[in-house]
């Protein structure tokens, strides 16, 4: 199967010049006029990584790259403007762009970008294959001052408050017909604060756990911002989800939810 190009941008030159420039190279190029078919064609999968506008109607390309972070995780993302501006690629990167172009960005520039966003794509495959093959020899030397990582579950199903319930082994939240599906990331963090409920976790202690490796104290809480900010974001799908997960200034997080009677 080749790699897989999305095209995202409402102006049909742009994409049809997008698409020429990455054809040459022998990329599979899909494209989409607006945001909504962008997220659509982000889930139905296997989309390597996505050329994107940020002004678009409807649904501009913030918008479509917050939601590509919860349905297409793996997909690395260039954006594109034609009014770029500090704040805006600030905002961009936050939300794990891999980089932003100035339109019209020329062939050498998109074909550079691309190749280093696949690069980058490629890399964290690798380091996820390879921590999950030293994940179980990992798990055992994580007791950070008392602090346990979670064993492989006995109960896959852990009670939530306000009658949620959490899957481990499928990572899945759920409370009637609303049901959230998590990443793997983002699962192993739920599952680290639900197994550490009630007790204040470091910035530094959290990325050990989820990541399996240390990060100078100054990095840890830039790491795991955009990682939180998601998963808050599907926690807020139930009644006061939001606010199960409390910053302690300067220290870390807390899940300080009410437990479940």
């Amino acid at each position: 199967m080749g790699t897989k190009i999305l095209v995202v941008d409402d102006d049909e030159i742009t994409r049809k010049s997008l698409s020429e420039i990455l054809r040459t190279e022998n990329y599979d190029v899909l494209t989409a006029g607006d945001g909504q078919a962008a997220i659509d064609t982000l889930a139905e999968g296997d989309i390597d990584l996505m050329l994107l506008d940020i002004r678009m109607p409807d649904i501009d390309g913030i918008q479509v790259l917050k939601k590509a972070g919860d349905v297409s995780p793996d997909t690395q993302v260039i954006m594109l403007t034609g009014h770029g501006s500090m704040e805006t690629a600030i905002e961009a990167f936050r939300h794990e762009a891999h980089d932003f172009l100035q339109k019209p960005p020329s062939r050498q520039e998109v074909l550079s970008s691309v190749a280093s966003g696949l690069a980058q794509r490629d890399e964290s495959k690798r380091k996820r294959m390879l921590l999950g093959q030293i994940e179980d020899s990992v798990i055992q030397l994580k007791d950070v001052e008392g602090i346990t990582a979670p064993p492989k579950p006995k109960r896959q199903v852990v009670p939530l408050p306000e009658g949620v319930s959490l899957d481990l082994a499928r990572r899945e939240i759920w409370r009637g017909p609303t049901r959230e599906r998590l990443t793997p990331t983002e699962g192993k963090l739920l599952e680290i604060f639900v197994t550490n409920w009630g007790r204040v976790l470091s910035h530094g202690d959290l990325v050990f756990l989820v990541q399996g490796y240390e990060v100078p104290e100054w990095e840890a809480p830039e790491v795991l911002r955009p990682l939180i900010s998601r998963l808050r974001r599907k926690l807020s799908s139930f009644p006061r989800g939001e606010k199960w997960i409390s910053s302690v200034r300067g220290i870390g997080y807390v899940f300080d939810a009410e437990v479940p009677e």
